[in-house]
């Protein structure tokens, strides 16, 4: 049953999960709107987009807290301790062992506002952070002066520091640089009585000492705890603790005690906040250490004939100076063959190899690469066990390679069917030196529980992430998720390992930590717990928790046990409803699978670079995320919310409506969460069920619209620009006044080319093809079209332009009108399926339009084969004249101008954007292509009047690339990107336009 925010009821689901109530905590949320400034949300949506991150775990927190600063931190701490409810600090949530999840917890998103750096000492080599500041955003600034933060994780584009700092992360090159533990040198949080502790070095029985423990206060006990536990067990803590380059298992009880540069022995109880997963604290702010940036690196990959000959390498290649040792094995090889997004980084790899050495170098290290590489090559090659190396010096070289590593996970992720090679036990660390040995007795593990798993990642460090293959959603999956944990603790720890080398304790990790530390260990983290925490309000049970009521701790069951398998986000109670659906989903493995392939890694929240999320990055808000959306859907289909919610006014405007159908999700999330396809499917039934409403009939219909105001144009422009004419538009239709309607032509392009006929006759042309007359280009902006006509006969192609073709129903289907996307589509398939078989191909202006007939036809006609033939031979312009090569007969004059190019989302998001840049290079311009997200314009939806100040907000990200790029003029293929680039610079042209000024006389 769901929880009605207005009208709260019961608080377990259909899954058996308890939930908090959201009446329940009414007073909770009235007193942190009264004295906290940020947002405060404590619905039941909040509650489901806060539920997981990148684990595999799920529970639902109480509400959500976007501080704006430290005040309201404290002030939300103070009335979290008042109605005796737990605090969980959270970044982005794409921690993978469970940190960003907290049952009936207060969650404080401290990744909206408190996130700036704010001061950067490059002589002193530090920089002063608020938590929530992602890391490549961190660096880029860094950049400036030669600098970085050393630990490299592979979120960094989306993962703020201080989850990082929570996690005590790292990354790729820890070989060099070690942990994030090495580079935290003071903190400052907000503890569970609201108070502020500056943590930093303090030398032991100094003036400074002795006025900290000389008051009575929360800060004087910890010292004195933290001193006294560390002295105590001084014995066990050199012998328990590892000595590994990661190890962020437990609190660092062994860092925190040392001899400082000076020649002092300090306590530093920043390094116990690190890793401490918001247990200790909150932190607000973070004096970093950093290193400077090497010029220049170079790679060498090693292959092997077998996983156990590179696991033996490892050590080796550690004598070498490498900044980095990692590993992938066959497996990562063979999927990244079969797979379109990554099959051509693998191509240089040898056959036969089981397994690679990636070893890089850098400039810091190493003055002649070549001659470092060729040492190795030496010994690796000539002198061992490895058959071929591939050497990069370039960095595309080199980027391709590291996109082959970091394919691993979103490959292994995106696997057919409900078994998948989970997070639990992925980042257990052992000696390099015995690797080899634990990896051969792992794979007795897991030959023992009938499964098996891929290996790759941090060999140098003793890190190899290997994911058990696993069905949670049965009985027997989840005990073997136990049972493997069991087996696998105890091979670390036969090995000197650690349990957690990278990703933490979390609910993943934190129920095992007593086996490696035993029990005095175990209980000096309690007391460390209680000191920092008395009444373990602060993310209880992570790290540490509680083996009965009588323990140490609070007097109340709060982190009382660590099982948390009921928190699983799929265990044998889930089920999900199959839809009947209008689009076809096999390839997805049916619409809910399609669904829950979203792991929560939080791709989506990056805003750098690829195509995804445009509405993220205009919103901030994590239900504008793909991974916002898809946990909505899946807890509608799931039974954690009604299924009728998803049908909801509600669900419809804050879920799905935002989503701009860029596509941008299918191609760059990791594992493929089509959302723009799962809206349509999903609006199609809304329609279903409520009907459709006028503005959505009319921007589904454009095409007639438009068809009447061209036959009555120029009359039509002229009535658009008459007094009240927006008004109008805004009451009637909820159009957005601030935009200028599309200017119709009287003579549309199939008026043109009519009177004017082909110049190629089909005769003496090679190819002959339809250029389809989009709805926009015929009616509205023809130049595009008549660019095209001139460009295509300039290469040798018979064109002609049929008045006889309808839309392609791209209108409709955005606005989720299937039944009418069909009967569009049916008749351009039967229009154009003959001329195909006659050896016509099909070329477009609208690359919208290409992609529909690329992909969203398939996805209508599954079965039919006119429908596949017309989709392999469908091409937006500039992408048929680059495959075919057909721009190189041409003579080219082009102007000396350099342009700035933004491609389509849609063609961006199908691997086909990059054609245009080819073509208008090989014409004589220099093109400088932008890694640009959607526009924003995105079709109708720039028009709705409720979406224009997202539009814009979109727009504006698009602006400020342009504005950085170097061209003379900027182009771009999608009617929808001009009309919101018309907005910032004058009259930008398509691609096609730019070919037609470039021939020849």
């Amino acid at each position: 049953m769901a929880i009605d925010p207005a009208d709260p009821g019961a608080s377990v689901d259909a899954l058996g999960h308890d939930h908090p109530d959201v009446a329940e905590y009414a007073a909770v949320a009235a007193d942190l709107r009264a004295n906290v400034s940020g947002d405060v949300r404590f619905d039941e949506y909040a509650q489901v987009l806060y539920a997981t991150d990148g684990s595999i775990y799920q529970a639902r927190p109480a509400g959500v807290v976007f501080p704006t600063d430290v005040a309201d931190v404290q002030a939300a701490v103070d009335v979290a301790r008042e109605h005796d409810v737990p605090v969980m600090p959270r970044g982005t949530g794409s921690s993978l062992a469970g940190q960003a999840v907290g049952p009936g917890c207060i969650v404080l998103d401290v990744s909206r506002h408190m996130d700036d750096v704010l001061e950067i000492d490059p002589e002193a080599q530090e920089a002063t952070i608020q938590p929530g500041v992602v890391q490549d955003h961190l660096d880029a600034q860094l950049a400036e002066y030669g600098l970085k933060f050393a630990p490299d994780p592979a979120s960094s584009n989306r993962a703020t520091v201080g989850g990082g700092i929570g996690n005590n992360s790292t990354g790729a090159h820890s070989v060099r640089y070690g942990i994030t533990d090495a580079y935290t040198e003071a903190v400052t949080a907000v503890l569970s009585d609201g108070s502020l502790i500056h943590a930093r070095e303090v030398v032991l029985d100094s003036d400074e000492w002795d006025d900290i423990v000389s008051k009575d206060d929360r800060e004087a006990e910890i010292y004195e705890t933290v001193r006294a536990l560390v002295e105590e067990h001084e014995a066990d803590i050199e012998a328990k603790y590892p000595d590994l380059k990661r190890r962020v298992t437990g609190y660092n009880l062994d860092r925190v005690v040392y001899e400082n540069d000076d020649g002092d022995e300090v306590i530093n109880l920043a390094k116990l906040f690190v890793g401490s997963e918001g247990s200790l604290g909150v932190l607000v702010e973070a004096t970093l250490s950093l290193v400077t940036v090497p010029e220049e690196t170079a790679l060498a990959l090693y292959c092997f004939e077998s996983l156990d000959a590179a696991l033996r390498a490892v050590p080796q290649a550690l004598d070498f100076d490498p900044s980095a040792v990692e590993l992938m094995d066959d497996e990562v090889f063979r999927m990244a063959a079969e797979s379109d997004g990554y099959a051509e980084y693998v191509e240089p790899i040898p056959e036969g190899t089981a397994a690679a050495l990636m070893v890089e170098y850098d400039s810091e290290l190493h003055d002649d690469f070549e001659a470092a590489i060729g040492a190795t090559n030496e010994h690796f090659v000539d002198e061992g066990d490895a058959f071929d190396v591939v050497e990069a010096y370039t960095d595309e070289a080199q980027a391709d390679i590291w996109k082959l590593r970091k394919a691993a996970i979103p490959l292994l992720m995106s696997l057919q069917g409900d078994p998948k090679p989970y997070p639990f036990i992925e980042d257990a660390t052992v000696p390099p030196a015995e690797l080899a040995a634990y990896v051969e007795k792992f794979e007795e593990v897991l030959e023992n529980h009938d499964t098996s798993a891929a290996y790759f990642a941090h060999a140098g460090s003793g890190t190899l992430h290997i994911r058990p293959i696993l069905n949670l959603k049965e009985e027997g999956g989840v005990e073997a998720l136990h049972s493997i944990t069991d087996d696998v603790t105890d091979l670390v720890l036969e090995h000197h390992g650690a349990f957690s080398g990278e990703h933490g304790d979390g609910m993943a990790r934190t129920e095992f930590t007593p086996k490696m530390y035993g029990p005095d260990l175990w209980r000096a983290f309690k007391e460390v717990k209680t000191a920092f925490d008395p009444d373990w309000l602060m993310h209880p049970g992570n790290v540490v928790y509680r083996d009965g009521p009588e323990d140490v701790g609070p007097d109340s069951e709060r982190g009382v046990g660590a099982d948390n398998r009921e928190h699983l986000r799929y265990g044998p109670a889930y089920q999900s409803v199959e839809p009947q659906t209008e689009l076809d989903f096999a390839d997805e493995g049916g619409f809910s699978h399609l669904v829950e392939l979203c792991n929560g890694c939080g791709t989506c929240r990056q805003t750098d670079t690829d195509v995804m999320c445009p509405t993220w990055r205009a919103s901030k808000e994590e239900i504008q995320t793909t991974r916002g959306r898809a946990n909505m859907l899946r807890a509608g289909i799931s039974g954690e919310i009604s299924e009728d919610e998803l049908y909801s006014e509600r669900f419809q405007e804050e879920v799905l409506d935002l989503c701009v159908g860029c596509k941008g999700c299918a191609s760059d999330c990791p594992t493929g969460v089509d959302m723009a396809k799962l809206k349509t499917e999903v609006k199609h039934e809304y329609h279903q069920r409520e009907g459709v409403g006028l503005r959505e009939r009319l921007f589904g219909n454009v095409h007639r619209v438009s068809a009447v105001g061209s036959a009555l144009a120029p009359l039509s422009n002229w009535a658009q620009s008459l007094p009240g004419a927006d008004w109008l538009g805004e009451r009637l239709l909820d159009i957005a006044p601030e935009r200028d309607l599309p200017h119709f032509e009287r003579e549309t392009l199939v008026d043109w080319f009519e009177s004017r006929g082909p110049r190629v006759s089909a005769a003496e042309a090679d190819r002959t093809v339809v250029l389809y007359p989009d709805t926009y280009t015929n009616y509205s902006y023809t130049a595009p079209g008549k660019a095209a006509v001139r460009v295509l006969e300039a290469a040798g192609v018979h064109v002609q332009v049929p008045g006889d073709l309808g839309p392609t129903g791209r209108p409709a289907f955005s606005q989720g009108l299937l039944d009418e996307t069909r009967e569009r589509a049916r008749d351009t398939v039967d229009a154009l399926a003959p001329r195909v078989d006659d050896g016509w191909e099909v070329v477009f202006v609208e690359p919208s339009d290409a992609v529909m007939l690329q992909d969203e036809y398939l996805d209508l006609f599954p079965d039919d084969e006119a429908a596949h033939r017309l989709a392999g031979s469908s091409y937006a312009v500039c992408e048929y004249l680059d495959v075919h090569r057909l721009d190189e007969a041409v003579d080219w004059a082009a102007p000396d101008e350099a342009l700035t190019y933004h491609g389509h989302c849609n063609q961006e998001a199908v691997g086909t954007d990059h054609h245009a840049v080819g073509v208008l290079r090989r014409a004589g311009y220099a093109v400088d292509p932008l890694d640009s997200t959607c526009c924003g314009m995105a079709g109708s939806f720039g028009y709705e009047a409720e979406h224009y100040e997202v539009s814009k907000a979109i727009g504006r990200i698009l602006y400020g690339q342009v504005d950085d790029s170097d061209g003379d003029t900027v182009v771009a293929p999608g009617a929808s990107c001009r009309t919101q680039l018309d907005d910032h610079v004058d009259d930008p042209p398509h691609p096609v336009e730019m070919l037609g000024a470039a021939l020849a006389e």
